[in-house]
């Protein structure tokens, strides 16, 4: 999953977050870390489920489901198809969330359906409801009935006047962390994998689209099947239904979109055949049969979802210049690390997102060239460095130890996708690429389709490069990257020549009011100009962001990525004229890594906050229920404070630490 996109077009690219600094994160990890167990030891609890998989494992899932929009609710069947690995288990444990469970039924030695007796824990407002089924004769199938709730946390439900096309109503899922759960009873861990295959009907006016085989040329007839015969983890479950058309962009890869936005969305992903390749000469065959996108309503709560055969896509991304398409390149990669290569459990999500985030660098880097992966490394570490001075130790940790996390939708961005790449370019740089690219190639075919915990991951490192090249990389070094805070001391640095350039302009503008030359701003893309944002002081004077305004219209930018820089410093100064763009950004998008900072910067004073219930009353049934949940959170805990005066003339001074945007 990308909330944090990062790569860029020929055009430009946008980036995430920072201050002019671009020298590394203090080291704050001890010397000697404390050692870790080998993976043939380890015992792997996931503690966000309820699921027993060494017990008993779903290898395949059989669903029939009914999608009505006006009840706002799936309805069926899903039949599993089981291992029994105790012989002593006498239940099948599945993870459930506002589900209504109407029947449980085993397959008998007969091959009839006989019923079987079931029992629903007390909710829990994270995990959900534990669902027991009695099954001590070990059925080789067990199937569930069941319907969904209108509240469904993995679904969201809009009508047609919250989609591009105003006609039709739009149903989409998004299964990660934990929200698979809500749509499906089912074994809800990471820690198995599964095929599956579905039959869905729908009004006939709707298209289904699954996270599996999606023909192309479907008939849209309200009757769908479809079948996913590589083994995928349960978050990687996805469905959407609504208006839409499919164009193709390459042989094997095209949009699904409405109509409306389907040219647009085709003309802005042209690269994604190019990605493709370029991802194979690195690491080795695209697995997964085609690469699709669908590209969903501005609600979508983050940039991308990995979903295989089929990435969710917002259409925040499509701004007319390519200069967003980072999202295609993350997206992507996930191909090879999380959908091929799997995180075990939450507590090694880096090994998902950091990986996917070292792969995207490459393929920027191959594609756009050196000077766009490079000013994407220094955003990113940026970034970092903001988040990790108030972030709590224990999440600076890229394997994190049991009970940290009581919800996996808490995880560090900075840690799990910018330390984590961080690391894998400290080995590249040690060992160089002749040496690191076979390896990390390796590493995908060894551990295909399967889910690994940190420590598999480190004995293949260590077995397979590190003994292999003595002398170059120490396991204490690993292991100090792996399991402390911080970012060690000997990390790599990357410098960006052009972000002198935005700099300089910046502290110039502070320091005389004299605006950049024409010609140097015009040659700037997206990540010069967050960068340029990002490098301001906590306030400015009204007439310093007036004479912004006017000069390069941030107030009423289609560019989010903009926006969610502009807004929070317009907010924190008291810039008023930028109220109105700031309510429509904030009714018109859903996406919580762009829209959580100007609503941070609202609560902040007694009219910001009334401000920000006024726009989230309007927006909020157009909202994610994983969006709301977010802005209800800050709007409950809000201590707004009385807003001080902004001089009318600032000096130039260091930027103030920003907060992390949301991912």
């Amino acid at each position: 999953m990308r909330q944090l996109i990062l790569t860029a077009s020929i055009a430009a690219a946008l980036g995430i977050a920072s201050g002019c600094d671009r020298s590394p994160a203090p080291p704050q990890a001890s010397a000697t870390p404390a050692a870790q167990p080998a993976a043939a030891a380890e015992q792997v609890v996931d503690e966000h489920s309820y699921a027993e998989p060494d017990k008993v494992r779903t290898n395949d899932l059989a669903l029939d489901l009914a999608i009505d929009f006006g009840k706002k609710q799936i309805a069926g069947t899903a039949t599993y198809s089981l291992e029994w690995l105790d012989k002593n288990a006498a239940q099948l444990v599945l993870d459930t969330r506002d589900l209504d469970i109407r029947k449980a039924e085993g397959l008998n030695a007969e091959g009839q359906w006989t019923e079987l007796k079931f029992a629903l824990a007390e909710k829990d407002p994270i995990l959900g409801t534990k669902l027991t089924i009695e099954a001590p004769e070990h059925p080789t199938q067990v199937r569930v009935t069941y319907a969904t709730s209108p509240e469904a946390s993995g679904l969201q439900w809009l009508e047609p006047s919250m989609t591009e096309g105003k006609k039709t109503p739009f149903m989409f899922s998004q299964s990660q962390q934990i929200h698979a759960r809500s749509w499906v009873p089912l074994q809800d861990t990471p820690r198995i994998r599964f095929t599956y295959s579905a039959h869905v009907t729908a009004p006939a006016d709707a298209m289904v689209l699954m996270s599996a085989d999606n023909d192309p040329k479907a008939a849209r007839d309200g009757d769908y099947s479809f079948k996913m015969p590589q083994k995928i983890p349960s978050y990687l479950l996805a469905i959407a239904a609504g208006d839409l058309v499919f164009k193709e962009i390459g042989a094997r890869s095209g949009v699904w979109a409405e109509p409306a936005m389907v040219d647009k969305a085709t003309a802005e992903f042209a690269d994604t055949e190019k990605m493709i390749d370029t991802a194979e000469a690195l690491y080795g065959p695209y697995r997964w049969g085609r690469y699709d996108l669908l590209v969903l309503p501005p609600s979508f709560p983050y940039g991308g979802m990995e979903n295989p055969r089929l990435t969710f896509a917002t259409p925040t991304v499509i701004v007319g210049d390519k200069s967003l398409v980072s999202l295609i390149a993350h997206e992507l990669a996930h191909s090879w690390s999380g959908n091929l290569v799997t995180f075990a459990t939450d507590k090694d999500a880096w090994l998902n997102e950091g990986t996917t985030t070292y792969v995207q660098g490459r393929i920027t880097e191959a594609l756009y060239g050196q000077d766009m992966a490079d000013m994407e490394h220094v955003i990113d570490r940026d970034e970092l460095k903001q988040e990790y001075r108030t972030l709590k130790p224990e999440l600076q940790r890229l394997s994190l130890k049991p009970g940290t996390l009581s919800d996996p939708d808490d995880q560090s961005s900075a840690t799990v996708y910018t330390k984590g790449a961080w690391f894998l370019q400290f080995l590249e740089k040690r060992f160089g690429r002749e040496v690191f690219d076979p390896w990390l190639k390796g590493y995908f075919d060894h551990f295909a389709f399967q889910s690994i915990t940190t420590a598999q991951f480190r004995d293949y490192l260590k077995t397979q490069l590190i003994d292999k090249h003595p002398n170059v990389v120490t396991m204490q070094e690993v292991d100090q990257w792996l399991y402390e805070p911080g970012i060690p001391p000997n990390a790599p640095v990357v410098e960006s020549g052009k972000f002198s350039t935005v700099n300089a302009a910046r502290i110039a503008w502070m320091g005389s009011a004299k605006l950049p030359d024409k010609t140097i701003t015009d040659a700037w893309g997206t990540q010069e100009w967050v960068h340029f944002l990002e490098g301001m002081p906590d306030t400015l004077a009204q007439a310093q962001l007036t004479q912004l305004d006017e000069a390069y219209r941030f107030t009423g930018t289609p560019n989010g990525e903009i926006a969610m820089r502009w807004y929070p410093l317009a907010e924190r100064s008291g810039y008023a004229a930028a109220r109105p763009a700031m309510g429509a950004f904030l009714e018109r998008v859903g996406r919580r890594k762009l829209i959580m900072p100007t609503y941070k910067a609202l609560v902040a004073t007694p009219d910001g906050l009334a401000f920000a219930k006024a726009v989230f009353a309007k927006a909020r049934p157009g909202y994610h229920p994983i969006t709301t949940g977010s802005v209800e959170a800050m709007i409950a805990e809000a201590k707004p404070m009385e807003r001080q005066e902004v001089p009318e003339a600032l000096h130039p001074v260091d930027p103030a630490p920003q907060p992390a945007p949301t991912k």
